[in-house]
């Protein structure tokens, strides 16, 4: 198939690409700091020993993990509203719902890698009269966060790639930005390559720091075990 690639039309409009993206990583880096605090919620509830926290805590954990993202778009846009009686933009409504899924995701990343170490770290930080906390915090904590980065990343670069989904809400994320060159340009093929490459290349940098923190923690955590 002969097709005459033409990025003009494109880049004529990429102040609206660059629109969208900057709308893209405000979501994200939104969604991705609470959902943290919500996972640290759950995570602490789990692992709190009392059924009637850790259950609720679980179910809400296999609920979010065991629906499509979408359906979470669109009831934070549509039903949640009808329960609070308070009108949310796209903007609110996607936020909500990629915080509560990711945070669901953290959870679970965060609890597997406290319970992963092993109980002798406690036994042994006791045995030299540090306290729980103080066990916690200078002794199992950072093993767990060289075990809890990597799961940690990946769950964040799967939640910057599900911002996508609230193009469906209408809110100017690079998709929605995207779709109205589109309608403009009528360069179907330029305008979702380059939507591509963009979010290709935003993640591959990220990937490229987060290797080096991973390496750098790797490093730290050796050095405080000896």
């Amino acid at each position: 198939m002969n097709y005459d690639w033409d990025f003009s039309g494109v880049w004529a409009h990429r102040d609206m690409l660059l629109a969208g993206f900057v709308g893209t990583m405000k979501i994200a880096a939104v969604a991705i700091a609470l959902g943290v605090v919500f996972g640290v919620v759950l995570a602490a509830l789990r692992l709190s020993g009392r059924a009637w926290l850790a259950r609720p805590a679980l179910w809400i954990i296999e609920f979010y993990r065991n629906t499509p993202p979408l359906v979470h778009f669109f009831w934070a846009f549509y039903a949640l509203p009808v329960l609070i009686g308070v009108s949310l933009d796209p903007y609110a409504a996607a936020v909500i719902a990629l915080s509560t899924q990711s945070g669901a995701f953290f959870a679970e990343v965060f609890r597997g890698g406290l319970v992963s170490i092993e109980r002798g770290q406690w036994e042994a930080a006791r045995a030299i009269g540090m306290r729980s906390h103080q066990a916690l915090r200078r002794v199992v904590l950072p093993q767990a966060l060289a075990r809890m980065l990597p799961p940690f990343i990946e769950r964040s670069f799967e939640l910057i790639k599900t911002t996508a989904l609230a193009s469906t809400l209408a809110y100017s994320d690079l998709l929605y930005q995207a779709m109205q060159v589109n309608s403009i340009t009528f360069r179907p093929l330029e305008v979702y390559t380059v939507v591509a490459a963009i979010f290709f290349l935003a993640l591959f940098s990220l990937s490229l720091l987060a290797r080096m923190a991973e390496h750098r923690l790797a490093i730290s955590t050796r050095a405080a075990g000896h």
